[in-house]
């Protein structure tokens, strides 16, 4: 489902058509929003948005991989830098394949890592390529 479908505020309706999409959006709306590569690999959906209380700034989207129905199902925080709204298609780009992110560091949705840890931050920046946003004040 797309984050248009999603809008129960309208708050998309008046979009500057100048641009790609909309400059802000709501977090609500892309809860549940469709991962792909740019293979066109369906990788999974976004379950969480998870925000730097110190900064304000998004850290990470965590991803749904795998599984049915939940079950079985795998989580990774994927940084909110390694993700690229796709306009057309309405969903977000994550230039990993599917195979790597078999590999990729994740986690239970019943055991969430420690997202503050200095090392953890460090080897899922690492993973997906990027630099941290916040890392930097964490001990």
């Amino acid at each position: 489902m797309s984050y248009l479908n999603r809008d129960t505020y309208g708050m998309y309706k008046s979009v500057n058509k100048s641009g790609p999409g909309p400059s802000l959006m709501g977090a609500h709306t892309l809860l549940g929003e469709d991962v792909t590569n740019r293979q066109g690999d369906n990788l999974g959906d976004i379950k969480e948005i998870m925000l730097d209380m110190q900064t304000g700034k998004v850290a990470y989207a965590v991803l749904s991989f795998g599984g049915v129905f939940g079950i079985g199902e795998k989580l990774f925080a994927v940084p909110w830098s390694a993700l690229t709204l796709d306009t057309v298609s309405k969903s977000f780009t994550l230039n990993v394949s599917k195979e790597q992110l078999k590999n990729a560091p994740g986690f239970d949705k019943s055991d969430w890592p420690d997202m503050n840890d200095a090392t953890w931050i460090s080897s899922i920046n690492s993973f997906y390529g990027q630099q941290s946003v916040y890392s930097e004040r964490r001990h």
